[in-house]
């Protein structure tokens, strides 16, 4: 369920105290309508373009001259249409399968598996198309487009609600149909005559009425959809009607979780005639406006941060809008969301190496670098690295150290914003308190030195 901000002055107090920085570095322009980035395990990066190409990106930003694969002929291009999605087995390096989500030239969607040529690791084979499933699309926007492989080892299909606008045939609501929907489909164990098999999990696995493909519904369009590498959770940007863009969350054994639409746009109602109770329906974990005056029309769902070179914002989930180029973060764990500023860029997709570094991409052909860290507000000339905090997490004891200036004061409060330690005038550089009184959980710690520089940290008490 939405958070209604019970924690409103724990968000303020946060907000006030710290942010992020976001910087984005060219990393390869020159691309045609690229819409999704992905990695297969390996140092390479694959872009896929609207218009039905995939093309290898090298760690070194050049482009392989020759195309992993063209299926241009098969795929409707333009507007919401065209190669939207890609996702590669997890045992892709030794069966060479990989996933795309299209639509055909008809306008219906397509979900296919090629195979990589065996002789050559940079060729797929492109008339090695198997149809894993296809639906039909009323209208030709809102398509969905991502597909991703969960921790499960399933395929997850993100659809769309089938167009038009406002959801005429409350399609999402509708569990006999596929759209408006988050599929997840088992593709290693095929049951006649589908080219792929219902996990035993599914919510609607065994029905006579609902789909049984069906794993989460009440979306609107889910433009992008990911999983946390480290924990499985999804994360799901769904976009609105038009004047609020959403982002929700589900551990990965949340099964059957309706996100509302076209009952709720967001967390506010649109339609609610003949809806379910708001009880049963799970809203947004965070949402901001695309209403007019804005700026912002489209939210892009991102990746959560999992890089051992970013510790700063480690666990932080990163998403964007289209329209406006802003990029934004939220912390699930104190409910904190951020508006970095508008970026020059129409951002349509996030990805990640295989070394777990982000990258986003902008539909008008390049593909950026994300990096960030930690920084205070109204702060100049302070080194966050100055100030050492260990262990973090903490049990025991926690200690801070510097190895260029001395510690003055030491104040840890709770998420509220109350001060449960203070100590003042300590000058040392290196101090050790006990943590073995305080409840586990999440609290702030800002420490000021000889210098005039502050430094606030999240500690988390095991």
């Amino acid at each position: 369920m939405k958070k209604y901000i019970p924690y409103l002055v724990c968000l303020f107090f946060i907000a006030t105290l710290q942010s992020q920085t976001v910087e984005l570095n060219l990393f390869a322009n020159g691309f045609n309508s690229p819409v999704d980035l992905q990695n297969a395990g390996d140092e390479r990066l694959f872009v896929v373009e609207q218009g039905g190409r995939i093309k290898i990106l090298n760690p070194d930003g050049t482009t392989n001259p020759t195309l992993f694969l063209d299926i241009s002929i098969l795929v409707s291009n333009g507007s919401e249409q065209g190669l939207l999605g890609l996702a590669f087995h997890p045992n892709y390096a030794n069966n060479g399968y990989f996933y795309v989500n299209y639509t055909k030239t008809n306008g219906d969607t397509r979900i296919a598996r090629y195979s990589v040529d065996p002789a050559d690791p940079d060729i797929a084979l492109s008339g090695s198309e198997l149809t894993i499933i296809d639906y039909e699309q009323p209208f030709s926007n809102h398509n969905g487009g991502g597909i991703a492989f969960g921790p499960d080892g399933y395929l997850y299909i993100a659809s769309g609600d089938g167009g038009s606008g406002g959801d005429p045939g409350n399609r999402a609501q509708n569990t006999t149909l596929l759209l408006g929907k988050l599929l997840r489909l088992d593709v290693d164990n095929p049951e006649a005559p589908n080219n792929y098999g219902i996990p035993a999990d599914n919510p609607f696995e065994g029905s006579i009425n609902d789909a049984e493909e069906i794993w989460a519904y009440g979306l609107r369009n889910p433009w992008r959809f990911s999983f946390d590498s480290l924990n499985g959770d999804i994360w799901i940007g769904d976009v609105g009607q038009g004047d609020v863009e959403e982002i929700d969350h589900a551990g990965l054994t949340e099964a059957g979780l309706n996100y509302g639409w076209r009952c709720y746009e967001g967390s506010v109602p649109y339609n609610t005639a003949g809806c379910p109770d708001p009880g049963l329906l799970t809203f947004p974990v965070t949402e901001y406006s695309s209403g007019t005056g804005s700026g912002n029309c489209s939210v892009t769902g991102g990746r959560v941060n999992r890089s051992p070179d970013w510790p700063d914002e480690y666990g932080i989930y990163y998403f964007a809008d289209v329209c406006s180029g802003r990029i934004f973060t939220y912390d699930l764990a104190t409910d904190n969301l951020i508006n970095h500023g508008s970026f020059n860029g129409s951002w349509v997709s996030f990805g990640v190496d295989s070394n777990e570094q982000m990258y986003i991409v902008d539909i008008g052909g390049s593909i950026y670098k994300v990096d960030g860290t930690t920084v205070i507000i109204g702060t100049t000339d302070f080194d966050e690295a100055s100030i050492v905090m260990f262990p973090n997490p903490a049990t025991d004891n926690v200690t801070f150290s510097t190895a260029e200036d001395k510690i003055i004061s030491i104040e840890i409060m709770d998420l509220k914003g109350s001060v449960l330690y203070s100590e003042n005038n300590s000058n040392t550089s290196e101090k050790n308190i006990s943590t073995s009184g305080y409840s586990p959980g999440i609290y702030l710690v800002k420490v000021t030195t000889e210098s005039g520089a502050l430094s606030i940290k999240k500690l988390v008490i095991n």
